[in-house]
């Protein structure tokens, strides 16, 4: 006899545990289904670790910078297994953290792999042992993980995934990064601001491709300076390893193969959904490259299976799988959530320095037939930057020259990342120029930078 819920969600990332929450809180009896750790990769392999390990290498080049703030340290180092054991322990907190939840919420949480048997059915397995539950609805949250080079798969010794750069044996001493999208670059700038000699390849013209074109070009720069090689229009041909290192022939934009040797490789090329073997084809559930297709609810192609996250349509990021989560959630409760708006999603990258934007890029705006006002402001004008030491970056906004309406914000620089989500929310509520003008920031903080920008593109800016 199947254990009877309203709700089985499978899989429990920052969307799974969510939709859970949500719609126990709607009064639908749930149970989750973890094969891992319950939050996901993102608690415990992706979002939350690497921020750990970004912050430890952040004050480690402040401390290696520390003559610039008027302060003296003798002779800094680190302890890579210490710096990992922290990154881990913040990891476990909020694993931990997300099992009261479930408790506090009266979720069900089974542990095993699923797989959907039937409409409304599923069989959880463990160590041998198979537990059948039974749902009107079946939440598919399974997420993704790390796409491998076809000719160099992933080993953990020499050629590395995000989740083998996260707990190293040993500190690369000269480390090549295949992608430049966000967790790409994140990896570059950690392991760059602990010493390593860094080298990124990124296939498009472009780093962080979707950013906006200035705030690529300037973060190209920024790394450059820092200590950096980047080739943009390239690609890896070949990765051989050895018992020293990896030997990589890097095709340039020139046509021109180099062969250069490497201690250790990060393959960052993007993501593979997890959508096998859990049951989908028997179904006839449909799918876009592996992706299931939803609709703006999440439900699938098949009535009463429902799909977020990764799994689904781009953005794929940890707050969007959770905004979906909440909005199948209360639409499978019989609520009537709004859609949301992918236009309104931001997005951040927490190097140094951060990136963070949202809405339309200059380009894509003009693509769309829009007419453009566009306001910039730099870090070098802020007073509060000008304190922190950080004076390198720059805000930017694009609006409708025609009604005013804020289409995108696009930053680089320190704390952008915290910053970003005062033009979201601005967007969120169809805010104009005029509203943003007649808003009061706080002195000194780098918000007003945010004022200075939408001031610039009106021929207003006061500080620059």
């Amino acid at each position: 006899m199947a254990d009877t819920y309203d709700l089985i969600v499978l899989g429990s990332g920052p969307g799974g545990y969510v939709a859970a929450i949500r719609a126990a809180q709607l009064g639908l009896k749930v149970a989750i289904v973890e094969r891992e750790l319950l939050g996901g990769i993102c608690l415990n392999w992706g979002c939350i670790p690497t921020k750990a390990l970004l912050r430890t290498s952040e004050i480690y080049h402040y401390m290696t910078h520390a003559e610039a703030y008027g302060l003296s340290v003798e002779k800094p180092g680190f302890d890579i297994a210490k710096v990992v054991k922290r990154s881990r322990g913040v990891a476990a907190q909020l694993n931990a953290g997300v099992k009261t939840l479930m408790k506090k919420n009266k979720i069900t949480v089974v542990e095993g792999t699923g797989t959907i048997t039937g409409k409304g059915r599923l069989s959880v397995e463990k160590d041998g042992k198979k537990t059948d539950l039974a749902a009107k609805d079946i939440l598919i949250a399974t997420g993704a993980r790390a796409r491998d080079l076809p000719f160099a798969k992933a080993d953990g010794e020499r050629i590395w995934t995000y989740r083998h750069a996260m707990t190293p044996k040993e500190v690369p001493t000269k480390l090549l990064v295949i992608g430049s999208g966000a967790i790409g670059v994140e990896f570059a700038s950690f392991y760059s601001d602990m010493g390593v000699d860094v080298t990124i390849v990124e296939m498009l013209p472009r780093i962080l491709p979707v950013e906006d074109e200035e705030v690529s070009a300037f973060m190209e720069k920024a790394l450059t300076k820092q200590g950096m090689k980047i080739f943009t229009g390239a690609g890896v041909e070949l990765l051989k390893t050895g018992a020293k290192g990896v030997t990589a022939q890097i095709k340039g934009k020139d046509g021109k193969v180099e062969t250069t040797e490497f201690s250790h490789v990060i393959v960052a090329v993007g993501i593979v959904p997890n959508t096998e073997n859990i049951g989908l084809e028997a179904l006839g559930v449909k799918t876009t490259k592996g992706h299931i297709d939803t609709d703006p609810m999440g439900r699938t192609s098949v009535p009463g299976l429902w799909a977020i996250g990764d799994v689904t349509a781009p953005p794929w990021l940890a707050h969007k799988a959770s905004h979906e989560g909440v909005i199948a959630a209360e639409a499978i409760a019989g609520q009537h959530p709004h859609a949301m708006d992918k236009r309104n999603i931001p997005g951040c990258t927490y190097s140094r320095p951060q990136v963070a934007s949202v809405g339309l890029t200059e380009q894509k705006a003009k693509e769309a037939g829009y007419e453009v006002k566009v306001g910039k402001f730099p870090f070098i004008g802020n007073g509060k930057a000008i304190a922190l030491g950080e004076a390198e970056g720059f805000i930017k906004t694009v609006f409708d020259a025609k009604t005013g309406e804020l289409l995108g914000a696009h930053m680089v620089g320190a704390e952008v990342t915290e910053l970003i989500e005062g033009y979201t929310v601005a967007k969120q509520l169809e805010t104009t120029e005029a509203e943003l003008i007649e808003t009061v920031f706080p002195h000194p903080t780098l918000s007003e930078m945010m004022h200075e920008s939408v001031l610039s593109a009106y021929g207003r800016a006061l500080h620059f």
